[in-house]
């Protein structure tokens, strides 16, 4: 009885709260996939001017897993107005309110479940990586989907951070945009800090990572992703780093179909597979290798005891033993 009130009053008061201001459309509302009863749960935190809509098929299929989902609406995202260089729209030019937020929805993710998994895409995964570096004993994992913790081109750093002017996302033809046409620079500038810090004290994550990367990936330094994992591994060998194969054409938007990722089975299969699986990235590096050199599937997958492991895991290591 208390485990539904509760759940009832969190997306009642969340509603109320996003109605006060409007919302561009459905896809800009805090989505919410909660099971009957205390659960595992996971926390994901959309893309720098983006909504929950990002999220919405990876969220069902660990739904659909038992875990129960939460999909909040960052601050000052998602809001119905003429946004444009003149009026740009209201995003925060300052941590605080993300961290905050992030700090918040934390605490209630842990009020619905004992362990509680946090990721997000580009901003929101640097919003994951910063909670896993603040709390650690509350996050079972962190699921980082291409991290913004700089730019693909240093000079673009620059920019970011001398430059007050407004940008204007350009979206592939054929592809979904979820959220805001563009932003002011500051606004992003504040990702960027939050990068840099989770950089400079990667070395004391204590919080399995997994962190997937594309070689397609034109908005974000994938130096940095391969940075970070290294730095992780001594004291989280558990922590995995998955790439697209630049052939794949996996945008920074990789988190839909509708964005333009043709792999998000393949994404959703990565993610659940570490959720589920206690394998290091060495050993799945290993059998892989050892397969790609003669040795059956069969009898790679009897090795690691997949048979007791997600089937997502076999699927994922399908694909990397056909990788170049």
């Amino acid at each position: 009885m208390f485990y539904s009130t509760l759940t009832a009053a969190l997306v009642q008061e969340t509603r109320a709260r996003e109605a006060a201001v409007g919302m561009i459309d459905q896809t800009c509302h805090s989505q919410f996939l909660l099971q009957p009863t205390p659960s595992k749960v996971c926390l994901f935190f959309h893309g720098f001017t983006a909504t929950p809509g990002q999220f919405i098929p990876l969220g069902k299929a660990f739904f659909q897993a038992g875990h129960s989902v939460l999909i909040p609406l960052l601050p000052g995202h998602g809001q119905a107005g003429h946004w444009s260089g003149d009026r740009p729209p209201p995003l925060p030019e300052d941590p605080g309110p993300y961290q905050q937020f992030g700090l918040h929805w934390l605490r209630q993710a842990q009020a619905l479940g004992q362990q509680v998994t946090v990721g997000g895409l580009s901003g929101g995964g640097t919003l994951a990586a910063w909670l896993a570096l603040e709390c650690p004993r509350q996050i079972e994992q962190a699921l980082l989907f291409a991290p913004y913790l700089s730019n693909s081109n240093q000079v673009l750093d620059l920019f970011v951070r001398i430059l007050d002017v407004y940008f204007e996302w350009r979206t592939k033809p054929g592809s979904v945009h979820f959220g805001y046409d563009g932003f002011q620079m500051p606004a992003l500038e504040v990702f960027l800090n939050m990068g840099q810090e989770v950089l400079d004290q990667a070395e004391g994550l204590t919080v399995p990572l997994l962190i997937v990367s594309s070689e397609g990936d034109r908005a974000v330094s994938n130096r940095d992703h391969q940075a970070l994992f290294k730095a992780v591994l001594p004291l989280q060998p558990k922590s995995w780093h998955y790439r697209f194969e630049r052939a794949l054409d996996v945008p920074h938007t990789m988190m839909t179909q509708a964005e333009g990722n043709k792999c998000q089975d393949l994404l959703i299969a990565i993610a659940k597979a570490f959720v589920e699986s206690d394998l290091t990235w060495a050993e799945i590096r290993e059998t892989v290798e050892r397969i790609r050199r003669g040795k059956p599937f069969q009898a790679g997958v009897s090795e690691l005891n997949l048979s007791q492991q997600s089937p997502d895991l076999a699927k994922m290591m399908a694909t990397m033993i056909n990788q170049p």
